[in-house]
């Protein structure tokens, strides 16, 4: 999926602009529509047979001029996600051209040698002159608590200014530049102000059930970054596996895993890419692996009949390995947050828990007064662990299903909510959460759960569906949480890939189901507003830009 273009170079010199002024400031919802009649992908058919991954440079590239160039048409710039406001002005706009350098220093060297060879101009540091792209850091380019990913775009006097506060902001600039090229031939002479809707956007990949190489991980990074995604999260610990190599117990790894090595290399790119790795070990279920080298760690209930994949929490061991891991995994990680999973425990997915599970009922009382029960222990045990991460410089998330109301313990109000489903027992409505004053990741089962296999009636999710119904606000079921879902309150949202039945599909095949539902997920957390743009049209752009 690389993002050379194919194209030859040609002359710098522009056309004559037409006599007249024209200026219009254009905030928008989405793309303009585009008029070809090249049709576009359609990602309702079985994943793996999607064409759309496979497009070829010459389709993402505009046809060069043999002679001397020609204005870029005016109006506003097409990506993928779509820019939310542009101020159009008189002018040839720019295009890339030979003698064309792209002009950075300092942080932004990088950026500017990446774009460079990706518009295939030269690089330099120093002063930029006509045909060149500059990108700066400017202080103030952007507000609010997103301005380091807000940018300004320029064309202007023939050349082309990429501005922002941050450095990612720079680099989110220069994708939106790449796609102009790529789906017009280059910028139209204005200013396009942009900045994402939401905070956390990206890409939650279950690498424990299914083994996915380094080389993989790596194309989806490249791929959440064309789209401006900012998060990977990676869930390697599950009752099938225990993907990453461990230096404390090494006994419950897998053996195809990922080396420490390789994820060094993956957390290397992502943060040259502006995205953070976020580790995942779900406990205190989801540790069969754990469990399959520790058989004494295996909850059982009343009857002694081990359940899957559970630990037993009235069992210190559990904690002393499940806190090994986490000192073990939270340097290799270097990003905010550290994921504890929390959902699926079984004792409380029982009826009655204290009846089916004596055990864990006893030393609840035991440990939190005479009133508590199973859920107390169970949040005592998410408590403790995100003690312990927070004391490793890390910002805890759960699953929603791991916050429960009415016990004497409550989850610490510091641990991120991520919202997956209201159909699992005694799950909470994301009102409650939200009143509480807690802040939500949309994770939600209904549009955004890619679950290989397809079972319990899950099914594969389309672009479409995304793009057409959903949006950060769509917490659970297909209805928006009334009042209090803006940008504070959902933190963002993530396309979630889910191997339950990990031969279903290849790894390929998982890479093209998930290319179009990934664009549509990208453009509703940039922008939460109904798209104006069609879905067909929408596609078709997607293939010629990435």
């Amino acid at each position: 999926m690389g993002l050379r273009l194919r194209m030859t170079r040609a002359s710098a010199v522009r056309g004559t602009v037409c006599a007249g002024v024209l200026l219009a400031t254009m905030t928008l919802m989405g793309c303009p529509r585009e008029t070809g009649t090249r049709p576009g992908g359609d990602d309702s058919r079985s994943p793996g047979t999607s064409a759309s991954s496979s497009s070829s440079a010459s389709s993402r590239s505009p046809a060069r001029q043999s002679s001397a160039q020609v204005p870029v048409p005016a109006g506003v710039p097409r990506a993928i996600p779509a820019v939310r406001s542009a101020e159009a002005a008189p002018g040839p706009g720019w295009r890339p051209a030979d003698g064309a350098r792209v002009v950075a220093s300092g942080p932004l060297a990088d950026e500017g040698r990446r774009l460079a060879g990706e518009l295939r101009l030269g690089y330099a540091a120093g002063t930029a002159r006509p045909g060149d792209v500059e990108l700066v850091l400017r202080p103030g380019t952007g507000q609010g608590p997103l301005a380091a990913e807000a940018y300004e775009l320029t064309a202007r006097d023939g050349k082309v200014l990429v501005a922002s506060a941050g450095e990612a902001g720079v680099f989110y600039g220069t994708r939106t530049l790449l796609q102009a090229v790529r789906s017009g031939g280059g910028l139209p002479e204005g200013v396009v102000r942009d900045a994402p809707d939401r905070a956390q956007r990206g890409l939650h990949l279950d690498i424990a059930r299914k083994h996915f190489t380094a080389e993989w991980i790596e194309a989806r990074l490249r791929e959440l970054s064309a789209l401006k995604l900012n998060q990977l999260a990676l869930h390697f610990s599950d009752d099938q596996g225990f993907r990453i190599e461990s230096d404390s117990h090494p006994e419950i790894v897998s053996p195809q895993r990922l080396t420490k090595a390789e994820v060094r290399r993956i957390v290397a790119l992502a943060e040259s890419l502006h995205i953070t790795v976020i580790p995942e070990i779900d406990s205190p279920g989801h540790l069969g692996a754990v469990i399959a080298a520790h058989p004494t760690l295996q909850l059982r209930d009343a009857a002694g009949k081990p359940v899957r994949g559970a630990v037993d929490i009235a069992n210190p061991d559990a904690a002393r390995i499940v806190d090994d891991l986490l000192r073990e995994y939270a340097p290799l990680f270097p990003g905010r947050y550290f994921h504890l999973g929390a959902d699926e425990y079984r004792a409380l997915m029982a009826k009655n828990p204290e009846a089916s599970y004596p055990r864990l009922a006893a030393r609840a009382k035991e440990k939190y007064g005479p009133h508590a029960r199973v859920q107390d222990l169970a949040t005592g045990w998410l408590n403790d662990r995100a003690a312990l991460v927070r004391t490793l410089g890390k910002k805890a998330k759960a699953w929603n299903d791991g916050f429960f109301r009415g016990g004497v313990v409550t989850a610490s109000k510091d641990i991120e909510a991520e919202y997956w489903t209201g159909k699992e027992i005694g799950a909470r409505p994301p009102q409650e959460y939200l009143g509480e004053g807690r802040t939500l990741v949309n994770l939600n089962d209904e549009y955004l759960y890619y679950v290989l296999g397809e079972p319990n009636q899950f099914r594969y999710p389309t672009g479409q569906r995304i793009y057409e119904q959903w949006s950060p606000p769509v917490l659970r079921g297909t209805a928006p949480v009334p009042g209090q879902a803006g940008p504070d309150r959902v933190l963002g949202g993530r396309l979630a890939v889910w191997c339950d039945r990990p031969e279903a599909q290849n790894a390929q095949q998982v890479a093209d189901g998930i290319r179009l539902p990934l664009a549509a997920v990208a453009q509703r957390l940039w922008d939460a507003r109904k798209p104006t743009m069609t879905w067909q049209d929408f596609a078709t752009l997607d293939a010629r830009v990435r």
